[in-house]
């Protein structure tokens, strides 16, 4: 379907713009209370506008969303720890790096071989997305936590595309943002839950909670029955691109070379992926 590419688009470009506004949200609240309040807004949201969800919900969808909802918030979680022991721009990369394995994942469990001209745009984004994140790197504890969490994120890319065709997508985000609800509240336990703290951090949370979470999922659920893992996986990189121009734009950082290479790299490669058919 040949709106889902843009869909997603819109996705990656709430993502980017999520990134520089939750900067200072997080700053005044924990990352794992405000991940908790953002999912939770979302499901309360979700679940107002249309009640009716609620029927749909089979053991089946249930179970699979749930499984999907598992893979993503533990993404977030080891995502987090990771960027409390790292930079932020080395955790874009290493984020990042989902996109060289969900086509691994794609070939060992969907059966799903890639071609050379799909590699070659994998190749190209994953080097777009090494100019726009790395200003120098020394590998630790921190790099491991958020590789894990990239491997998190291509599975449940994987599990949406093997799972999203034939079900409600807005019933599966539904299950798979109260399992990250879930996850992240456990998570905040050791350090205690606190509401957000004052109106600035609430417009944030409500922000993410509606268009980067609730409206973002369904969209890319949705996608993900219309077309391959590995082409969300490329179309979602440019959530890298977006951050960095946001940042650029409105956060005061400035525009560099290499930066401009890494972007126009990535954007390269989403262009190249989207438009040609895959054999």
């Amino acid at each position: 379907m040949k709106l889902a590419p843009w869909a997603l688009l819109a996705v990656a470009m709430a993502w980017g713009w999520s990134f520089v506004i939750m900067k200072d949200a997080i700053d005044r609240q924990s990352v794992n209370n405000f991940l908790f309040t953002r999912f939770a807004v979302a499901v309360v949201v979700m679940i107002m506008i249309r009640p009716k969800v609620l029927q749909l919900m089979d053991r089946e969808l249930v179970m699979r969303a749930g499984a999907a909802g598992i893979f993503l918030g533990s993404g977030y979680i080891f995502q987090t720890l990771g960027l409390e022991r790292t930079g932020a721009a080395i955790t874009g990369f290493v984020t990042g790096l989902y996109i060289v394995l969900t086509p691994i994942f794609a070939l060992i469990f969907l059966r799903q071989r890639v071609n050379r001209f799909t590699w070659s745009c994998i190749a190209i984004a994953t080097i777009g997305l090494a100019f726009l994140s790395i200003r120098g790197w020394s590998v630790g504890f921190g790099e491991l936590l958020i590789f894990i969490s990239a491997i998190f994120f291509a599975i449940h890319i994987i599990a949406l595309s093997k799972w999203s065709s034939g079900r409600d997508a807005y019933a599966m985000t539904v299950v798979q943002l109260a399992m990250c609800a879930i996850l992240s509240g456990i998570a905040s336990i050791p350090g205690g839950y606190s509401l957000p703290p004052d109106f600035g951090v609430w417009a944030v949370v409500v922000f993410t909670a509606v268009f980067a979470t609730a409206i973002a999922f369904i969209i890319q659920t949705w996608s993900q029955a219309h077309m391959s893992a590995i082409k969300v996986a490329v179309i979602l990189t440019m959530e890298v691109v977006f951050a960095a121009l946001f940042a650029i734009l409105f956060g005061g950082e400035s525009l560099t070379l290499q930066s401009t290479i890494g972007g126009l790299m990535v954007i390269t490669a989403m262009y190249l992926i989207v438009t040609r058919q895959e054999k």
